[in-house]
């Protein structure tokens, strides 16, 4: 079995066979002849990189800075080639001392995602402006301007993109579902990790982890990776953008309760926006209304679902009226699905009236079916309403900003990455994914690790009352855990009263000490 240079005190990682941005350029090998085998085996990849250099102003301050977009190749411990990994960092010129100048390692989700999102929304030097009123994004041309928000005055900057996403890929005999699951993944990252801070000699560097939707998933499996191996690298903090831990409280399966309780407060929050709730709820303010939800949900509803058959009428009457009161449902369908509402009933059912559906990343969005009489949503229009702007300002950016020559396709999301990962990570069949506990033996072993949590009321990706229900357990430290919520979805850095705050709440997280 294949394994990365670097070792693992825990975990014995093999890379055997089995969930943006950047420049790459092949090896061009000879004719696959007998006789050329020996010479073409010891022929080095050589990695291809690009540097330009930039200026521009962010919260006032003028910032110079190193855009380096490029790959590193991962080899085995005999020094073959086994994936490429596509990057960009961004340095900022005038640093003097490194040791107190932090560098975040930044990656999206999916997984099969690659790390345009967090990029090109929130924490790169340019963005792109979406509607803010949750309607589609349309056609091109698209509005990209410079990042005013964005982190490279704070620390230096390395976006991700793992194998099968953007330009990222498989090497020599290695495939790509060989790098495709839960503790695949987190490995090669670490290793990506692990090169880079040799490179470029930021050992002693405070360094931060940015992770969104399954990227927060990574981002757990990475610090045991990083923190349990011989090669240690403690991480001095962690952004959680829309997290997703323990997988159970979003897997709809019989028998499991958790999703109906950890997504109904998140149903509460979209009636609300819709004008499904009465006045007096209405009255009460989103928050308020949400926080009544979230004691409904731990309590009577919780207990209801924990009793089923054994609920009596009168108990039963009681929960359904006030599940109704918080859904914007009617009784008589809760009825039908013996209160339990998943996620894409809910976004089906809630406009019905209206023929319109709701979004699942961010359910401000209203969406048209074919028809109004099906049980889920064709599609999520918070997808399609901003992905067209997010694609098409990743390829601009590149090849026009960063002089980025390749032609070959980018891939934004892989399904076929998605649907090919490894889920495993206790050798046992029937398990829930839940990398929660990473966290809190990370904190043990780490006095200094903190946590950043930033949650988006209207996501029915990874809603907050199961993060909230996530953190609550797991050996998690929560005096070094700050939760932050947003009048938003999934991806709230697109809603602009959302991001102002969102990157004031990242910013006071980078500097605790000065946070009263």
């Amino acid at each position: 079995m294949t394994s990365l240079r670097s070792g693992s005190r825990r975990f014995n990682m093999p890379f055997g066979s089995l969930l943006i941005p950047f420049f790459l350029l092949f090896s061009v090998l000879g004719h696959a002849e007998p006789t050329q085998k020996a010479e073409d085996k010891a022929d080095k990849i050589v990695p291809e990189i690009v540097e330009t250099e930039h200026k521009m102003t962010i919260q006032g301050e003028k910032i110079s800075y190193k855009a380096i977009s490029g790959e590193t190749i991962l080899e085995d411990d005999k020094g073959e080639p086994l994936a490429s990994i596509f990057s960009i960092t961004y340095l900022r010129d005038d640093v003097k001392d490194n040791s107190q100048r932090p560098v975040t390692f930044i990656f999206n989700g999916g997984p099969g995602s690659a790390s345009l999102w967090l990029h090109m929304g929130l924490f790169g030097p340019k963005r792109v402006v979406v509607p803010s009123d949750a309607k589609d994004d349309g056609a091109a041309p698209y509005r990209i301007e410079l990042n005013d928000d964005s982190m490279l005055d704070e620390s230096d900057l390395v976006f991700i993109d793992p194998v099968g996403t953007g330009f990222s890929r498989a090497l020599g005999e290695k495939k790509g579902a060989d790098f495709w699951g839960v503790k695949e993944d987190a490995q090669s990252i670490a290793e990506f990790m692990r090169r880079w801070l040799i490179e470029h000699k930021r050992w002693n560097s405070p360094k931060y982890l940015a992770g969104e939707s399954y990227g927060t998933t990574r981002a757990a499996a990475l610090i045991d990776e990083l923190q349990g191996g011989w090669t240690d690298i403690s991480v001095n903090g962690v952004v959680l953008i829309s997290s997703i831990l323990d997988f159970s409280h979003a897997r709809y399966q019989p028998g499991n309760n958790q999703p109906y309780i950890g997504f109904l407060p998140t149903m509460a929050a979209t009636a609300f926006y819709h004008n499904k709730v009465s006045g007096a709820d209405k009255a009460l303010g989103l928050e308020a209304f949400v926080e009544q939800a979230r004691q409904f949900a731990i309590k009577d509803y919780a207990l209801a679902l924990l009793q089923g058959s054994r609920l009596v009428p009168s108990d039963y009457q009681a929960v359904r009226k006030q599940l109704a009161r918080f859904t914007g449902l009617s009784e008589n369908y809760l009825d039908r699905v013996n209160l339990r509402v998943s996620a894409s009933r809910y976004t089906k059912e809630l406009l019905r009236d209206q023929d319109l559906t709701v979004g699942r990343l961010d359910s401000r969005y209203t969406g048209k079916d074919y028809d109004s009489g099906g049980d889920s949503t064709d599609n999520d229009p918070s997808g399609y309403g901003i992905d067209g702007a997010y694609t098409a300002a990743i390829h601009q950016y590149l090849y026009e900003d960063l002089g980025v020559k390749l032609s070959r396709p980018f891939n934004v999301l892989s399904t076929d990455v998605n649907r090919g990962w490894n889920w495993n990570i206790s050798g046992k069949q029937m398990h829930y994914v839940n990398v929660a506990p990473y966290l809190g033996q990370a904190q043990r072993e780490n006095k200094d690790l903190r946590i950043f949590v930033g949650n988006g009321y209207f996501d029915f990706a990874t809603p907050f009352f199961a993060t909230e229900n996530t953190f609550a357990d797991n050996g998690i430290d929560n005096s070094r855990v700050t939760m932050h919520y947003y009048k938003a979805g999934h991806m709230m850095y697109v809603e602009p009263a959302s991001l102002a705050q969102l990157v004031k709440d990242i910013r006071a997280f980078y500097h605790p000490d000065s946070v009263k």
